[in-house]
């Protein structure tokens, strides 16, 4: 891919219509609206509830953590190992509420550690994220995001069928 005038001008942020830090802020909205998703679940549905086939809630929040750490670090450091394999988060899986949101908080600080050390040039940069998807790395950023969105849509409507409702989702505070 060429080089883009955001990468010739890096240092001018004029030019973006959306800078990384108010990408971050965006992501990271995202995540504590999921976070209060996962704290409406009770105990016992989180991990075993379903619907039409699809998989448990917790399942689904392993997903995205699966891609958020190594994403993140991905988009740094152009290192990308295959999906779910080798990452810090590989392993037991948490078999508690309170362990999964550990798990979500730790993948969260990674998050704001590790993202103040990618270069701006690094998301027009093509790359196959996880081996696999490849796409300019601001694309694969925005489908970290979406695709917490679309598990988390599917969160609500467990949340619904339980009697549960969920919690406001344009509420990122």
């Amino acid at each position: 891919m060429a080089t883009t005038n955001i990468q010739a001008q890096e240092t001018d942020l004029s030019t973006l219509v959306i800078t990384a830090e108010e990408l971050l802020n965006h992501w990271q909205g995202h995540r504590r609206v999921t976070r209060r998703v996962i704290e409406a679940f009770p105990e016992d549905k989180l991990f075993t509830y379903s619907i039409g086939g699809m998989r448990p809630f917790s399942e689904l929040v392993m997903e995205m953590i699966h891609i958020a750490g190594p994403g993140v670090k991905g988009v740094a450091t152009g290192e990308w190992k295959s999906f779910g394999e080798g990452d810090e988060f590989t392993g037991a899986a948490p078999q508690t509420k309170t362990e999964l949101l550990a798990l979500w908080d730790k993948v969260t600080t990674e998050i704001d550690t590790v993202w103040p050390q990618i270069p701006l040039h690094r998301f027009h940069e093509v790359e196959a994220a996880f081996g696999q998807y490849e796409d300019s790395l601001y694309s694969s950023v925005l489908y970290f995001i979406d695709n917490e969105i679309h598990h988390r849509g599917q969160g609500y409507v467990y949340l619904r069928s339980l009697g549960i409702t969920p919690p406001a989702f344009y509420d990122r505070s």
